[in-house]
């Protein structure tokens, strides 16, 4: 018997899919309860960027998961790899772009900010768009 012959039982495959649905709908939700509900623009982008992505994982490995064989987990996880990926690597840049204009354009609260590195740079760099 080969290991990737090997079947998962559906019971426990079903209560994991499961738990990571609830965790990952869970986690979307509260980065969309956070935007409505902060205020300030870093607290904002942390509830957008932070669980979304956490959420948007546990989602993903529920789509892997969700075949029920070990060749289609991996089938699964290699399918939603570049999804997970992708998102590593666009919410901190587009968190740190709209943190950026933010402070530029003056919404952003610079009283709340415990250290002002942006403070000699206000004005948009030549070159820069």
């Amino acid at each position: 018997m080969n290991v990737f012959d090997f079947v998962i039982p559906d019971a426990v495959i079903d209560v994991a899919v499961l738990v990571l649905i609830l965790l990952g709908a869970i986690l979307c939700l509260s980065a969309s309860v956070g935007l409505l509900r902060f205020r300030a623009v870093p607290s904002r982008l942390h509830a957008a960027t932070k669980p979304q992505v956490l959420g948007l994982i546990f989602i993903c490995l529920a789509i892997a998961l969700s075949q029920r064989s070990v060749t289609g987990v991996l089938l699964g996880l290699a399918l939603v790899a570049p999804v997970v990926l992708m998102q590593f690597a666009t919410a901190p840049l587009s968190a740190h772009i709209v943190g950026r204009q933010a402070y530029r354009n003056g919404t952003s609260e610079e009283r709340t900010l415990v250290v002002d590195e942006l403070a000699d740079s206000t004005q948009t760099p030549p070159g820069a768009g």
